[in-house]
């Protein structure tokens, strides 16, 4: 069976982002956590998906333009990711989208067709966001992996990551915090 595994980068007091809508922590929005070489596939929830299509296009067709995001131009790591993502099929949660630009994208309607996703062939599945995707995805028992990268600020006000959540959930393993420090946890119920 496949695993869906998150990835998210957060503040310290569990922030995605801060007051003013941004993580105006995060360097670089690449794939930080060791995940590229064991997925196949990336999975979105329907408010994430329209914004992330256009930033990694942008930066596929034009690597030396400073993005939208962070007015910056991509990192190495992030023109790695855009090409890698625009050949990677990618699963948006949603019921309301119809289209998108990348031909490799897919709708799914449920929770039910993530678990079946889950059952196919292939590699893990990236669970890229949204906060709110995320979160009910964990509280439904389908995300198997957390992995974060927790930035040392506390950012105070801003979308907490698990601020929606409904049930109680264990991590099976222990959490580092430090200077970027990389955590690896299972989720159980």
């Amino acid at each position: 069976m496949r695993k869906l595994i998150a990835g998210m980068k957060i503040s310290v007091d569990g922030k995605m982002e801060g007051p003013e809508g941004m993580a105006d922590w995060v360097d670089a929005w690449s794939e930080d956590y060791g995940l590229t070489p064991q997925i196949d596939g990336c999975l979105l929830g329907a408010g994430m998906y329209p914004g992330y299509e256009r930033y990694w296009t942008a930066i596929q067709k034009e690597p030396e333009t400073p993005v939208w995001i962070t007015g910056k131009p991509p990192t190495p790591a992030e023109i790695e990711w855009a090409r890698f993502v625009t050949e990677t099929p990618h699963y948006v949660l949603s019921s309301t989208l119809t289209s998108a630009l990348w031909p490799s994208t897919r709708f799914v309607r449920g929770l039910d067709e993530i678990a079946a996703l889950k059952q196919q062939p292939g590699k893990d599945i990236y669970l890229v966001g949204g906060a709110r995707t995320t979160a009910s995805l964990i509280d439904a028992g389908l995300v198997d992996e957390l992995r974060l990268i927790a930035h040392p600020l506390i950012a105070g006000g801003g979308k907490a990551l698990f601020a929606t959540m409904e049930h109680r959930r264990n991590i099976v393993a222990g959490l580092n915090c430090g200077t970027s420090s990389r955590v690896k946890a299972g989720v159980s119920a």
